[in-house]
């Protein structure tokens, strides 16, 4: 299995970026899909979920970012506008077997998100 994310770099404060994740070797429909960060020295945090079932964002997401997938492609991504310098840091997506975009937080804390990209960098300067 590989997760392929793209479309970091850098852009200005209030910018816009869109990154993509290109999933192969599993079955993409049967995946929550699901986007984190980790800013340097700082944990992990969930950013956002999506599966059938809907969408599900953490609170840095909200009203800002927009998550989609297109199951034709095995893609998934992310549309991050009025972007804030602390959302600088790496992005990463991830797929886990599940039915529920809203478990994907309490999987990721448990040690149990089946995969992982190797993730894009986000630079927001001021």
């Amino acid at each position: 299995v590989q997760l392929q994310a793209s479309g970091g770099g850098l852009v200005q404060a209030g910018g816009s970026l869109r990154l993509s994740c290109a999933a192969s070797g599993l079955t993409f429909g049967n995946y929550v899909m699901g986007w984190f960060r980790q800013a340097p020295g700082q944990e992990r945090e969930f950013v956002a979920a999506i599966m059938r079932s809907g969408v599900y964002y953490g609170d840095s997401a909200k009203g800002r970012f927009t998550i989609s997938r297109d199951n034709t492609k095995n893609t998934v991504y992310l549309q991050m506008n009025s972007l804030k310098p602390e959302d600088t840091a790496v992005y990463y997506c991830a797929a886990d077997q599940g039915l529920r975009a809203q478990a994907m937080p309490l999987q990721s804390k448990i040690g149990r998100i089946d995969y992982w990209g190797q993730g894009t960098l986000v630079t927001v300067s001021s």
